[in-house]
């Protein structure tokens, strides 16, 4: 397949679908073993890809076909694996501190702590049993994704989606009980 010249990347700017068909096609392999080599998860490197796409043809009018758009795709797509990072990052970061919390709750005095567990319980307990479950497994046992996915036998996505659900309604509910 040919390399993608200044006139297709043109079309693509213009909204040419079969245009930009031929940009995806010529760069979606390199762009996904690019995604492998940085975050060393087949099935998160695909959705990286799948997203830098996506973006793309959304900021389609944005890309400048005079320019070295090889650099421009590859500089996105580290650009994003660093936010996939960072994103991973603060997801742990909240693991430490729901179990610091947790911690923090015996050095409390007991009324005060049974009050805040009861609270954490009771947000807990409103979660469906699948989110409880899921996020029990994340949380108190340290499952990643794909340990919870294989042992629920459902999709990684499905096991992301519930737990970002699930942290939210928690964080809703203590925030509103706090203030």
């Amino acid at each position: 397949m040919n390399h993608p010249d200044e006139n297709t990347l043109r079309n693509v700017t213009l909204g040419d679908e079969v245009a930009f068909a031929q940009l995806y096609n010529y760069y979606r392999i390199p762009a996904l073993r690019f995604s492998i080599s940085l975050l060393k998860d087949e099935e998160e490197a695909e959705n990286l890809t799948q997203e830098l796409f996506l973006k793309l043809w959304l900021r389609r009018t944005q890309i400048k076909p005079e320019q070295n758009f090889n650099s421009y795709l590859f500089t996105c797509l580290r650009n994003m694996a660093f936010d996939h990072f960072k994103k991973m990052e603060k997801n742990q970061q909240m693991r430490l501190n729901y179990l610091d919390a947790m911690d923090a709750m015996v050095d409390d005095e007991l009324d005060e702590k049974e009050q805040r567990l009861v609270m954490i319980q009771e947000a807990v307990e409103e979660l469906s049993t699948k989110r409880r479950q899921i996020l029990k497994l994340n949380l108190e046992e340290g499952k990643s994704y794909q340990e919870i996915a294989e042992f629920l036998r459902i999709s990684k996505n499905t096991v992301k989606n519930q737990l970002v659900k699930a942290k939210q309604l928690l964080r809703e509910r203590v925030d509103y009980a706090v203030s």
